[in-house]
């Protein structure tokens, strides 16, 4: 007789699955003794299973292996696979663990382990003429293994889907929290999370994915798809340990401060979330007390803009780096005076696109004149008329360092934003 995994709808007036001499479930039907001869061998020879502690080898893996022995011996005796219904206890056991943190692997090799013994046990005792059942078991045993990985593997996932949505929904309530000032204790015990003494704030900007801009492809999903790259990248670069408010246009990263081992936001970090997000980030830190969060918010948010005002590349910026347009941001006299003295070409938009690109190119006129379409002596012209209206020398360094920080306070002080 053959038989194939095609044949697993067997007639119920099939005779009871026979090897050796004597039904096939019957080394499997002295549940407990097998159950502890197995368990023991799971703790002593099976090396993810040396993972758990005694008590879940004890009762857990103990009670499940009893409930697993009886599933096989009922197949052997039914010809038949458990179905989805005589699987629940396996599934439910295998949310539980995920929820406790078990590795998904060490479940597995369990199961193969255990499906692996209980065929040695059954098999053992075969005759030469048992050829046809042994066959018959094998497909039985490769069967209920496919079926008990999938079960497992499935509910498992499931969990740890909800339990990575539990934990980003009760980190964004503390996110909230801290950002309004208004974190506390009690919220940090409701969510799960400790807080911290100090925080490195981080004001993020993320720029469309190339399938945003696709024509073939929704961008809405295009959008949550980055999204969703950047998240999972922050959960293993930050061991979860990040506190994000983010959209797809970006938002703000509380990382917590503590041991020196611990990883924050630099330029290798922002470099490891930009490949996962496939787009550059562009991002600017502040660090400070817990209690002064939401200060140093603002004061990332205002640094990011401040970036973007610059047409800075993307990168991650500090106060160091960002001091004197950070300065020119505080209203006062001065701010207002320095951002009019490029007045006079107000009506002359050819002046201030050449003074930017210039100004862009480090002063290298060739370049300039390439990128605004002229040639080499219109520059140096316009370069000329500019210093005739303002008084401003772009031939000079002082000239250069004035000119630069009257476009950017007009900018602020007209609120002009470039995206990067």
């Amino acid at each position: 007789m053959t038989f194939s995994a095609l044949d697993l709808s067997a007639d119920s007036s099939d005779p009871v699955l026979e090897i050796g001499g004597q039904p096939a479930s019957i080394p499997l039907q002295n549940t407990d003794r097998v159950a502890s001869r197995m368990v023991g061998y799971f703790e002593t020879c099976v090396a993810p299973c040396r993972t758990l502690s005694g008590e879940q080898l004890r009762g857990d893996v103990t009670r499940l292996t009893r409930n697993c022995l009886t599933l096989v011996a009922e197949m052997f005796d039914q010809r038949t696979v458990p179905d989805g219904e005589k699987l629940g206890t396996i599934r439910e056991s295998a949310t539980r663990w995920a929820r406790e943190g078990v590795p998904l692997s060490t479940i597995l090799r369990a199961y193969h382990e255990g499906v692996r013994i209980a065929f040695g046990l059954v098999t053992a005792h075969a005759q030469a003429d048992d050829v046809d059942e042994v066959l018959i078991a094998t497909d039985l045993m490769l069967e209920l293994l496919k079926a008990l990985t999938a079960a497992v593997s499935d509910a498992y996932v499931d969990e740890q889907h909800l339990v990575a949505k539990e934990h980003q929904t009760a980190a964004q309530t503390l996110a909230s929290a801290l950002l309004s000032g208004r974190g506390s204790s009690a919220l940090a015990r409701q969510t799960g999370i400790p807080i911290a003494e100090s925080y490195q704030v981080v004001a993020l900007s993320i720029p469309e994915h190339a399938d945003e801009r696709n024509p073939q492809v929704d961008a809405n999903v295009a959008a949550r798809r980055k999204l969703r790259r950047l998240q999972s990248a922050l959960a293993a670069v930050f061991v979860s340990r990040a506190l994000a408010l983010l959209s797809t246009k970006g938002g703000t990263l509380l990382i917590p401060l503590g041991s020196d081992d611990e990883a924050i936001v630099n330029a290798a970090t922002l470099d490891l979330l930009a490949q996962a997000a496939e787009v550059p980030l562009t991002a600017t830190a502040v660090a400070g007390d817990t209690d002064r969060i939401p200060e140093s918010a603002d004061q990332a948010h205002e640094l990011l803009n401040l970036v973007r005002v610059g047409d800075k590349p993307p990168g991650l910026y500090q106060m160091s780096e960002l001091a004197v347009e950070y300065q020119l941001t505080r209203s006062g006299p001065a701010t207002r005076r320095i951002a009019t003295i490029l007045d006079p070409l107000e009506h002359h938009p050819e002046l201030f696109d050449t003074m930017r690109a210039y100004l862009g190119n480090d002063m290298n006129r060739q370049l300039t004149a390439r990128q605004l379409h002229v040639h080499p002596n219109t520059v140096d012209y316009r370069l000329r008329r500019i210093a005739q209206l303002t008084s401003i020398d772009l031939a000079t360094s002082a000239g250069i360092s004035q000119a630069a920080i009257a476009l950017l306070a007009r900018d602020l002080d007209r609120g002009v934003t470039r995206r990067l």
